[in-house]
């Protein structure tokens, strides 16, 4: 049935995206509104970076896996294991979810004709940030 529906439709219209997800443990403190700074403490980070493109590659791929993962892992790696507060990246921006989202975002380089649809952020289980540039 799906083959007959797929009939339908030219593949060059349809939009593809592809996703990794990277995991890294971390401490923080963010400066609260009234200037104090929170309790240090950790979390164990997920990060899922999302690409997209209108039409597949000549190999029928919106981009490698492999090498998506490791532009990601370029950018993730040196804040594994580590106060982020401590990072040259945060020492200007408050170190929030939204703001880790931001910077891998804008860290990240895809070249056209892919484009970079999310950069989303879990400090935990059921708290998460979404970038999309």
């Amino acid at each position: 049935m799906l083959t007959a529906k797929l009939a339908c439709y030219d593949i060059a219209d349809m939009p593809f995206e592809i996703s990794t997800t990277r995991t890294f443990s971390a401490a923080h403190q963010l400066k609260m509104y009234d200037g104090s700074l929170e309790p240090l403490h950790g979390h164990n980070w997920q990060i899922r970076v999302t690409v997209g493109r209108s039409e597949l590659d000549n190999i029928g791929v919106v981009m490698d896996f492999h090498e998506l993962q490791r532009r990601v892992n370029a950018i993730v790696d040196p804040m594994h294991n580590v106060n982020l507060n401590d990072l040259a990246t945060f020492r200007s921006i408050n170190p929030s979810a939204e703001n880790v989202a931001l910077v891998v975002g804008r860290a990240l380089q895809i070249e056209v004709p892919m484009k970079l649809l999310s950069v989303e952020v879990w400090e935990t289980a059921d708290c998460k940030a979404t970038y999309k540039p």
